[in-house]
């Protein structure tokens, strides 16, 4: 039978204990207690470095991006040698099969055996010139499409390596691709975080320090002196201001830095590369104070963005995400270099192709052409 004895309360001691243990417990930070929110100058700040180390993955991904187009069709065209080269084969072996059938007709005897047993001796010595003439023929073909199948071989080694080259660019691009996304995720969460009345302060404050730079991106026209080429290259970067910047972009309705700069001059008629990089690897060395409107200027010093010059210390340029076309002062960004994709020998528009070394906006110095 149980017991119905009350249960000895607690001590005083035990008491005293348990309180000073709730007491303790209580002064203790929650798990659920969230860490401060960055206020919107430091998000300000942390997405504008996240759209700045994006830059160089972008200028990665395009030079990427052209390697393997560039693969893809050469290894389409190997392997367009290879259908054509196979198809000789082909034919060569069927020229030679009425060969191979009167060869094995004949039994292969020796031909001093068939002239033995051959009723008519001028007759065979008349067929016997012709099948040495056959035989040397023969000969001829076999030597022929022995080289067409080593050439095969080769052909479809070249096809092969060109498309697993092609696939490992493909994964790089890929990779490189999450990389960009990746920081441009990081600051579409970090805007997200902002309350509206934030995201108002942020843009006031972006829209005062563009003004305070002399950025642009309202619409207008070119009124300087450029005229042929270079006139159509500016009036064609002018008609893009306010369009947005987007990372691979190379139009019509967005553009990123390189693709606008290629954009605009080939509206000239004139091709240039794809890259930052590339563009910037072609040239003729100039002065300073030879810059024109027209010309193609780098800054941040691994020459991951460039922006056509129109003069007057100005530049139209695709920035970064989130922001549009516009006119900038180059010289609020350290601007490095830049080049011309025209000939300056022989007319206005005969500038020599040129492209500037590495060297303070100060001490510009330019590649030329060999």
């Amino acid at each position: 039978m149980g017991s119905h004895r009350r249960p000895k309360p607690p001590s005083r001691s035990r008491l005293a204990v348990l309180a000073a243990t709730a007491g303790t417990v209580s002064l203790l930070p929650t798990q659920s207690q969230a860490a401060p929110k960055p206020s919107v100058d430091e998000v300000r700040q942390q997405v504008e470095e996240l759209y700045e180390e994006a830059e160089a993955p972008t200028e990665e991904y395009n030079a990427i991006l052209v390697k393997k187009e560039k693969l893809q069709k050469e290894a389409k065209r190997a392997q367009e040698r290879v259908a054509a080269q196979q198809q000789e084969i082909n034919e060569l072996r069927e020229e030679m099969g009425p060969m191979a059938a009167a060869q094995y007709r004949d039994g292969g005897l020796d031909p001093s055996v068939r002239l033995f047993l051959s009723s008519d001796p001028d007759d065979y010595l008349d067929q016997a010139e012709r099948a040495d003439r056959l035989s040397a023929r023969q000969v001829s073909m076999l030597s022929s499409l022995e080289a067409k199948q080593r050439e095969l071989v080769q052909t479809r080694a070249e096809a092969v390596t060109k498309l697993t080259e092609a696939e490992k660019a493909r994964k790089h691009l890929g990779s490189t691709k999450e990389e960009i996304q990746g920081k441009l995720r990081t600051a579409r969460q970090l805007l997200n975080s902002l309350t509206a009345q934030q995201r108002a302060q942020l843009e006031q404050k972006e829209a005062e320090a563009d003004k305070a730079a002399g950025n642009s991106d309202s619409p207008a026209s070119y009124n300087g002196p450029a005229s042929g080429r270079a006139r159509a290259a500016i009036d064609f970067a002018y008609a893009q201001l306010g369009k947005p910047y987007e990372w691979g972009s190379t139009g019509p309705n967005s553009f990123d830095c390189s693709g606008l700069t290629g954009a605009a001059w080939r509206a000239a008629g004139v091709s240039l590369p794809r890259t930052v990089q590339e563009q910037y690897s072609a040239g003729r060395k100039v002065a300073k104070s030879d810059l024109r409107p027209g010309d193609i200027i780098y800054w941040y010093n691994s020459s991951q963005h460039n922006g056509l010059y129109i003069g007057n210390g100005k530049a139209i340029h695709a920035p970064r995400t989130g922001k549009n076309i516009e006119i900038t002062p180059p010289r609020l960004h350290a601007v490095l270099r830049g080049h011309t994709p025209l000939s300056r020998h022989g007319g206005k528009d005969s500038r020599p192709h040129r492209i500037p070394v590495h060297g303070p906006w100060s001490q510009r110095a330019w590649r030329t052409w060999p």
